[in-house]
């Protein structure tokens, strides 16, 4: 279970909780300008925009779970177990494997509209990378900073929506998200007026009552409302330390705490790390569960013009400042 937003202030910002009960190993990786991205269909990138993101390494290959490129274009895979659905091999389309969309995407594309074009002739590959690894069952959200869409692959073909909430979750599909927002229209960041009687005289007894009846649990679709909700009337400065710190106060709003969602054998699902990008500037910032202090990379501080990629495990040791 995972949550995606996007965010502008002066910079357009883009990142997502990646919820799990264990991890892979996940690093910050750089895929520099001349690193050759080798397609499961045959074709090899050789030459493309610099890539930064999380992913994990498996046989010298990024295997991203969200990213962005030099140009500012973002995407993230969140899981959509039930209902994504992928394809044998299409002769008449372009056939790329599910955990190569990411690559396939941020390495030639500069925005969503590039990046739309693309997808119309797309059929994503019900292809592992290997035999140890599942097949994630995935949607996306895609953005840059003056569009946002979610992209579905269903058993009834590959669907491309307009995403104006700049949100995601998990199931269910994109549209039956979006509408049950319209539950949730009387919600207020402003104390709400009586409107149950005129009889009643009704006190505002707490500060925060416009937002009663907003989801506080764990589900993706309650996630989905609470992070939409959050992040569409979130106010901070233009700085960079106050778009940050405002981004990573969305994607706590739902965080998953360690012993709240049980799974089989005594695990549990938590919050594996949050991330947040600054797609203007080609910052990767991110705090872990352990570790809260927010740590960044920035791909502009590296040679981009190599043949590999460059890694940054991830600091999971929290980082406590004395005052005293």
């Amino acid at each position: 279970m995972c949550t995606a937003a996007t965010y502008k202030t002066k910079d357009f910002y883009f990142g997502r909780n990646l919820d799990y009960e264990f991890s892979y190993g996940d690093e910050i990786v750089i895929a520099c300008r001349n690193y050759p991205f080798t397609f499961s269909n045959g074709e090899t990138i050789q030459s493309h925009h610099a890539l930064i993101g999380m992913a994990y390494v498996c046989d010298g290959y990024p295997l991203y779970y969200d990213a962005i490129n030099e140009k500012g274009l973002a995407i993230a895979g969140l899981n959509f177990v039930g209902n994504a659905h992928y394809n044998e091999y299409k002769p008449d389309k372009e056939n790329i494997a599910q955990y190569e969309l990411i690559p396939w995407i941020l390495s030639t594309c500069e925005n969503v509209n590039q990046a739309k074009c693309k997808l119309e002739n797309l059929n994503i590959l019900n292809k592992p990378f290997n035999e140890n690894l599942p097949l994630a069952q995935l949607h996306w959200i895609l953005a840059d900073k003056s569009e946002c869409i979610t992209v579905e692959s269903m058993s009834d073909g590959l669907h491309i929506y307009p995403n104006p909430a700049g949100v995601l979750t998990n199931n269910p599909p994109f549209p039956y998200q979006m509408f049950n927002l319209n539950n949730y229209r009387n919600l207020s960041p402003k104390s709400p007026v009586n409107t149950f009687s005129k009889e009643l005289n009704l006190d505002l007894y707490s500060r925060g009552m416009g937002a009663l009846g907003l989801p506080g649990d764990l589900s993706s679709q309650s996630r989905f409302v609470k992070v939409a909700f959050t992040k569409l009337n979130s106010i901070s400065g233009d700085s960079e330390y106050e778009s940050v710190s405002q981004f990573f106060h969305i994607l706590h709003s739902v965080e998953q705490q360690k012993g709240c969602c049980e799974l089989e054998n005594q695990q549990y699902e938590i919050t594996l790390y949050s991330s947040c990008c600054n797609c203007t500037k080609g910052i990767y910032y991110y705090t872990t569960y352990n570790n809260h202090q927010i740590s960044a990379v920035n791909m502009h501080n590296e040679n981009l013009d190599q043949n590999k990629i460059i890694r940054y495990p991830q600091i999971q040791k929290e980082q406590i400042h004395y005052q005293n």
